[in-house]
């Protein structure tokens, strides 16, 4: 069994600051001209009002611990465990300064060099010993779908008492998906062939929390694919695809997941390799950066993430073939929310934009701050609630502002978060993937 990075893999000593197994760049620390164009995008020097909480503070604050000037301090640590990792700063950076590498370099420092509380390490190892395995997800179900029938979910939050207790668990209760029949097994074959002339054979990555709580997301992207001449292989052998051990600096983890994903792939003879949850397909393409020390595996690791495509690019980069009908009898009205690491991690959000206007009926509106982060950005919304609550409503505020009927969002850290803060303002509003609503629209099947 993996587990979590611990803090005790090197002496007590290398806590005063960061150790030489790759600490950050200096010549990319030295890159930024410490301008301020990220603060304005940065969604923790939104809602904390720092500039120690904003990507130039804490690149203030990397130099400064480079040079031996500050500690790896719990201040310090407070600071950095305050970045989502959202990458806006990286969009709107006019140097050019690689944010994501820094932030990446500092999580493994941490984790090596900084003893957490007690109670921050066991739920950190809850968090890293169960959402990366969906076979010890399922384990739970049972419990979770009967805790949900008889409504004690509903009990908790009104009591408010493990909010007291601990808001991390708190938090991970509130945004605890719906358990269905589907959540219990893997409902696709290990290949699905395309309809009519084959023009690719494609790999799918099922995801953990995608395949355990929205295994129809799944099953739809197979689907749509399928209809668009793919054949596509799905390996029972793929686990996780390491994103969130690899957000959170839990190196050895993430290395190890990204081994297996590679393997499982590796005699399929596939054309491509395609995911549908945005924060999995930035990990996927990183997987050069994360084995990178890696003699054996590094580069089957750049082979593998250039094969790496998310449906939605994937889709617009060969076109579809199937034809589309109409869901709903009039205009139906949806507004597309931009997923963080699809949006600044991948650079893609025209494509699903162009997907969506492809569908009979169906008219886009634009949110405003549509690149803000929507405070879930892996498990962040469970470690930093507070700030994440906040962010969540601006989020949920700004969409139902468009006025839309539906919204459409690629990533299923989004969707629960954004499902929370609907329902916290006692809104109903369907939210689908647009793969979803593509398959249906393949299918000529009403909303």
């Amino acid at each position: 069994m993996v587990i979590a990075d611990t803090p005790q893999q090197l002496p007590l000593a290398a806590s005063s600051g960061f150790d030489p197994q790759q600490p950050p760049a200096q010549p990319l620390i030295d890159a930024c001209v410490h301008c301020g164009f990220c603060l304005t995008t940065c969604p923790s020097y939104r809602v904390l009002g720092k500039e120690s909480d904003s990507p130039r503070g804490r690149i203030y604050l990397m130099d400064a611990i480079n040079k031996g000037e500050a500690t790896l301090s719990p201040t310090s640590v407070e600071h950095f465990d305050s970045c989502l990792g959202c990458l806006a700063c990286t969009t709107a950076c006019p140097s050019g300064v690689q944010y994501d590498q820094l932030i990446a370099a500092v999580r493994p420092q941490i984790q090596r060099n900084h003893p957490r509380s007690r109670p921050e390490q066991l739920f950190r190892q809850l968090i890293f010993s169960l959402f990366p395995y969906p076979d010890r997800l399922r384990l739970l179900l049972a419990p979770l779908g009967l805790y949900q029938l008889l409504r004690v979910s509903k009990l908790v939050q009104r009591s408010g008492f493990l909010k007291r207790l601990s808001p991390n668990l708190a938090a991970m209760e509130s945004l605890l998906p719906k358990v269905t029949p589907q959540s219990f097994q893997d409902n696709l074959p290990e290949v699905v062939p395309a309809q009519g002339k084959r023009r690719y054979r494609v790999g799918m990555i099922l995801g953990c929390v995608q395949r355990v709580f929205f295994s129809g997301v799944n099953e739809a992207t197979a689907r749509v694919l399928a209809a668009n001449g793919c054949e596509v292989v799905i390996p029972r052998s793929q686990g996780c695809c390491s994103a969130l051990p690899a957000h959170q600096g839990e190196s050895n983890q993430a290395q190890a997941l990204a081994r297996q994903m590679i393997d499982s792939f590796a005699d399929t003879q596939v054309d491509y390799v395609i995911i549908n949850a945005a924060g999995c397909g930035h990990t996927l393409k990183e997987y050069g950066h994360i084995l990178a020390d890696d003699a054996v595996y590094r580069d089957r690791a750049h082979q593998f993430s250039a094969q790496v495509r998310d449906v939605q690019e994937f889709l617009v980069e060969v076109g579809l073939t199937a034809p589309l009908h109409p869901i709903t009898e009039g205009p139906l009205t949806v507004v597309y929310q931009d997923a963080c690491h699809l949006l600044h991690g991948q650079h893609i959000s025209l494509q699903p934009r162009q997907l969506l206007k492809q569908i009979p009926q169906v008219q886009l509106r634009e949110p405003i701050d549509a690149a803000l982060c929507c405070g879930s950005a892996g498990v962040y919304n469970l470690l930093q609630p507070e700030v994440a609550e906040e962010l969540g409503q601006m989020k949920v505020n700004n969409l139902l502002n468009t006025g839309a009927q539906l919204i459409a969002s690629s990533n299923p850290g989004c969707s629960l978060q954004i499902q929370k803060h609907l329902q916290e303002l006692g809104k109903s509003m369907p939210l689908m993937h647009p793969i979803a609503l593509l398959d249906q629209s393949i299918r000529g099947e009403p909303l």
